[in-house]
């Protein structure tokens, strides 16, 4: 196991005041993955969106290690459609940086993540032009095209056929093998079981943590 990049103490969080996670505490070191699972309303999406910063805790605290560079992937909402953007050029915003152009490098990762996910043939066509599994193919390599120490993804194999999954699970470990720290939320049994750690929720006061077997 690595150095810890993200460390959870103590977190709790609450909408309208109504409570959705509850004094959970979690550990998530460099170059392995960790899966959260629970059923729907459990708070693996608020989980995740507090580990990337896009929440604040009501309690507790994250923290993420000094200079760690973390890439999102959240659940898909209807209003990625509305976007004007094509295939080629909604992967390439995961390289955009601010007051820089992409170089070389940038687009050479781009050509690369799509072939990876087998997006080459839809580089033109719009987003709203996709079926579910492209556009999440789409997705996934805005997030992993990232150079990042940290990739947090919201149900990355959803709406995905099985050669896709594998695909994506390969690029997956390929990052973890670098390095990287992986935290994935995900309602599949066999997604999980590939991870180093499992966090189970079960509401706003309960959750379990599982290593996998050595």
């Amino acid at each position: 196991m690595g150095a810890e990049v993200l460390t959870v103490e103590h977190v709790a969080f609450r909408y309208a005041g109504i409570p959705v996670l509850r004094d959970v505490n979690l550990r998530v070191e460099a170059a392995t993955t960790v899966a959260v699972t629970g059923a729907n309303g459990s708070g693996k999406s608020t989980l995740l969106h507090l580990l990337a910063g896009v929440e604040e805790p009501a309690e507790g605290s994250v923290r993420r290690r000094a200079g760690c560079r973390l890439a999102l992937l959240p659940q898909r909402t209807s209003g990625i459609d509305a976007l004007p953007l094509t295939v080629a050029e909604c992967v390439q915003i995961g390289r955009f940086r601010p007051r820089r152009r992409l170089n070389r490098d940038d687009h050479a990762a781009v050509s690369t993540i799509m072939e990876r996910l087998d997006l080459v043939h839809l580089a033109r066509r719009r987003l709203r032009e996709l079926s579910g599994g492209q556009r999440q193919r789409t997705l996934i390599a805005q997030a992993l095209v990232q150079v990042a120490d940290i990739y947090v993804l919201d149900e990355p194999t959803v709406a995905l056929d099985a050669t896709s999954r594998q695909r994506v699970h390969d690029l997956l470990a390929e990052r973890v093998r670098a390095g990287a720290a992986v935290v994935y939320a995900s309602h599949d049994d066999a997604d999980a079981a590939l991870a180093d750690r499992t966090v189970r929720l079960a509401g706003a006061v309960e959750y379990t943590i599982t290593d996998a077997p050595v």
